[in-house]
């Protein structure tokens, strides 16, 4: 299996081919395709799916994926890896995070919402020009056009969360959103708060939750909590103290304690384990 590697924090490409197939290989950094003409089919980790013009679809590292080209294909891609990452602002690194802990809820095309197909289309119409005719500035242009187009993805991810839901054929994902939109918060995840955004009895928030869930409401915002603690250790520079302030845990020891009760490996360790796989 060929691994791809960047050696640049990002990158663009602008792709015509016929060529059949491009062949399987993983990378070790995220990757958005756009299909800009042509069709074919692509397949993402032993999973195919047909592809057409103004399809997008998002790979993450070390996914596998090949193309089988049957009309000759414009593909326009966007690379970037962990350094570009770490040099953004913590809001665009907390949507980011939102991307990589949910992408897989959806399959194939990520553009779930219609009305924004022209508005992406768009953007990577943008991006193709700035590609093409390099003026200045077209590096920090393209950034941003490209931090336009991550919000947008993120917004395709937030409006279709298909949990695989326990107990229950009702897919009422409004408390789960309300989770992961407050979980820097924690004074909005009290029973009382919750109870009040859904309008039920705070006595009755927990049972209805695990119905919903099939774990209870704490052990769901732990498991999310060290969700985000995987992403920020593996894709920033932040030290434990940081992280375990900016989610709420009582000090560094209490973070390291529950990672490792959870995790079976401290954060430091883990943090070094990610690292070594990169390198090698």
């Amino acid at each position: 299996m060929h691994i791809k590697n960047l050696y640049e924090p990002f990158e663009i490409e602008y792709l015509e081919t016929s060529e059949c197939p491009i062949v399987a290989h993983k990378h070790n950094f995220f990757e958005l395709v756009y299909i800009v003409e042509g069709t074919g089919m692509q397949c993402i980790n032993k999973n195919n799916w047909v592809y057409a013009p103004e399809k997008l679809f998002l790979l993450m590292p070390q996914d596998c994926h090949s193309f089988k080209v049957e009309k000759a294909t414009k593909f326009f891609f966007i690379r970037f890896n962990d350094v570009y990452i770490k040099e953004q602002n913590k809001e665009w690194i907390k949507r980011l995070e939102f991307i990589y802990q949910n992408h897989n809820r959806l399959p194939g095309c990520i553009l779930k919402n219609k009305a924004d197909k022209p508005l992406v289309k768009s953007l990577i119409e943008a991006l193709i020009r700035e590609y093409i005719n390099q003026y200045p500035y077209q590096k920090e242009l393209t950034q941003q056009i490209v931090n336009t187009l991550l919000t947008v993805v993120a917004r395709n991810i937030a409006l279709t969360t298909p949990e695989v839901l326990k107990n229950t054929e009702t897919k009422d994902l409004s408390m789960l959103s309300y989770i992961h939109r407050n979980i820097y918060s924690p004074e909005l995840l009290k029973a009382e708060e919750m109870a009040a955004q859904f309008n039920i009895s705070p006595t009755y928030v927990s049972e209805y939750f695990k119905k919903l869930t099939g774990e209870s409401m704490q052990q769901y915002i732990t498991n999310y909590k060290l969700k985000l603690v995987e992403t920020r250790l593996q894709y920033s520079d932040m030290r434990m103290n940081e992280i375990a302030f900016e989610l709420n845990f009582t000090d560094e020891s209490h973070l390291n304690r529950i990672f490792k009760k959870y995790k079976g490996i401290s954060p430091s360790a883990f943090r070094k384990q990610k690292i070594a796989a990169v390198v090698n």
